[in-house]
């Protein structure tokens, strides 16, 4: 049976088990909001204020709820709107599929009003772009992006569609083969490299990225981690991926990682990297890192492995693959007690702990927050310090319940991200935890909020300041605060009013504690929480340095 462009979009977005869409309806796609009305009892729309907004909650809807996100913009404004959101998508490897429309085929690059080149303008930050001009390929493309979103690296895949085509007409194959892309195995050459490595090293460390969060290994990693005696330490992208009641995590290690967990891993003979990419931020002095340590890189995307470490053992292929089978051939080879290590490593745990009190400081309010809300709630973070202290001080014991921007470091990025974390949950209670700085770029999406009537508390850590760029100044440009206090006089609770939400002020550990009490238990609520503007995320290692360059 011959149907629309627009109606196949919608048929085969069905097919593909969408039932939540974030997007913005426009000229260009006008087709397709008449068909997704006729099928509003079966995907939902959500309709934010931006289309950055909506980008963003589509991105956290994947990573909380382990399914592709689906955006939805018009052409012209609305495509570009979305730039940001899809380099976030692509720089933490979130599968996302991007849906714009655009001029009709005829008229592309003729400077028609709306004409951009979204394509060309995406190219280099998705793992897949297409254009389609002929209906015929449609569905097959609309099944391909899929697939390419949510196999190997995941990531956002684009799909620019004329006006004419979702005006045309053509066969709709509801038995269309869905596409299939097998995974690579690891070569047993490397495999048997990396036991060898495993059984010889005295001083073992397991440094756990953003894909063991993605492929959900977190219970395997703590297996091997018992198996072979070795510490964990990890990204912010793997942070929640393994318990932090865990007793051989050690937290987040990089630039402003814990004390413990660098200091580990500067220690180690042997680190095994599964599903990191050994960022600038988690390296410092790459020279340095790797020096006097032999490094197992376990990775799903193969131009990661040796890029920016040199690797001597190289597992590519699925970590849900290779996991098992290595603890698997590792439970024949003779393990070390490796006792002095985990000694070790039990004094850094201890020299590293953490004492909470009343004083209303960051790291406090988030102890209080923490201790407010469950282990499955959901925590998602803007961009600068109040990320930082949420990534050392909140104790993640559950996957995906830390959502953050991580390689692209989006301000703007939490308001939208609490929408769809909270969408994915079924709208449980969800926190944003935000700065004055970064919730300045989001906060319209506060009336998407109100509108959804979603229960997300907002914590506003507000210094009056853009504070990582202003401690960068402290440290390294010699108290140049150039550009970098606010000088704001925003009455958060009021505009918090303003937009149909509750807002509260809190100046007090005791103060935050009525606000946590009065959370309404439906719609956004905001509790802005006045900091000194000198708050630093500490520890620190400066850009380039190492562990003794750290700042305590």
């Amino acid at each position: 049976m011959k149907i629309s462009g627009a109606a196949i979009l919608v048929e085969e977005l069905i097919r593909q088990g969408v039932r939540i869409i974030f997007g913005y309806p426009g000229g260009y796609v006008l087709n397709i909001y008449d068909e997704l009305y006729k099928k509003a009892d079966v995907i939902e729309h959500i309709l934010p204020a931006h289309e950055q907004g909506g980008a963003h909650a589509a991105d956290a809807y994947a990573r909380s709820s382990g399914k592709t996100g689906v955006v939805l913009a018009t052409g012209g404004p609305g495509a570009t709107n979305l730039v940001t959101g899809i380099a976030n998508a692509y720089l933490d490897s979130v599968p996302v599929v991007f849906i714009t429309g655009n001029v009709p085929v005829p008229m592309l690059g003729q400077d028609a009003f709306q004409d951009i080149d979204i394509v060309g303008v995406t190219l280099p930050i998705v793992k897949h772009s297409y254009i389609v001009k002929d209906i015929a390929h449609l569905q097959q493309i609309i099944n391909q992006a899929f697939q390419i979103a949510a196999t190997g690296r995941k990531g956002p895949v684009h799909i620019d569609i004329p006006k004419d085509v979702q005006q045309g007409f053509y066969d709709y194959d509801p038995n269309l083969p869905i596409c299939d892309i097998p995974s690579t195995p690891p070569k047993l050459n490397q495999l048997n490299a990396a036991i060898e490595l495993i059984s010889s090293s005295q001083r073992p460390y397991i440094y756990c990225g953003g894909g063991v969060a993605s492929a959900d290994i977190g219970g395997e990693i703590q297996s091997f981690s018992k198996q072979i005696n070795a510490p964990i330490g990890m990204s912010m992208m793997g942070i929640g991926s393994v318990p932090a009641s865990f007793e051989l995590n050690l937290g987040m290690n990089g630039m402003h990682g814990r004390y413990a967990s660098n200091a580990a891993m500067s220690e180690a003979d042997l680190i095994i990297a599964a599903g990191a990419r050994f960022s600038d931020r988690a390296t410092g002095n790459a020279g340095k890192y790797s020096a006097n340590t032999s490094v197992i890189h376990i990775d799903i995307d193969s131009a990661e492995i040796g890029k920016n470490i040199r690797a001597d053992a190289e597992l590519c292929g699925d970590l849900r693959e290779i996991m098992p089978l290595l603890i698997e051939k590792l439970a024949y080879v003779p393990q070390q007690s490796r006792g002095s290590w985990i000694n070790r490593i039990k004094t850094l745990k201890d020299e590293d702990s953490t004492r909470f009190t009343d004083k209303f400081i960051p790291k406090n309010i988030i102890h209080t927050v923490n201790k407010f809300h469950g282990e499955n709630t959901v925590i998602t973070t803007d961009v600068g310090q109040h990320q930082m202290w949420v990534a050392g001080y909140y104790m993640f014991n559950k996957p995906r319940t830390l959502i953050s921007s991580g390689g692209l470091g989006a301000m703007g990025y939490g308001m939208g991200a609490a929408i769809g974390a909270c969408i994915a949950s079924g709208k449980k209670r969800t926190v944003l935890f935000t700065g004055d700085g970064s919730f300045g770029m989001n906060l319209t999406e506060l009336a998407t909020a109100v509108t959804y009537k979603l229960p997300i508390t907002i914590i506003l850590l507000n210094n009056n300041a853009l504070g990582m760029v202003r401690q960068w100044q402290t440290l390294f440009f010699e108290n140049r605060h150039s550009n970098s206090s606010l000088e704001r006089i925003t009455d958060f609770p009021a505009l918090a009013a303003a937009f149909g939400a509750t807002g509260f002020l809190a100046n007090t550990i005791l103060e935050l504690k009525t606000a946590l009490k009065n959370v309404p238990r439906q719609g956004p609520c905001v509790i802005e929480c006045k900091i000194g503007i000198d708050e630093m995320a500490l520890p620190m290692i400066p850009s380039g340095g190492d562990i003794s360059d750290m700042i305590r």
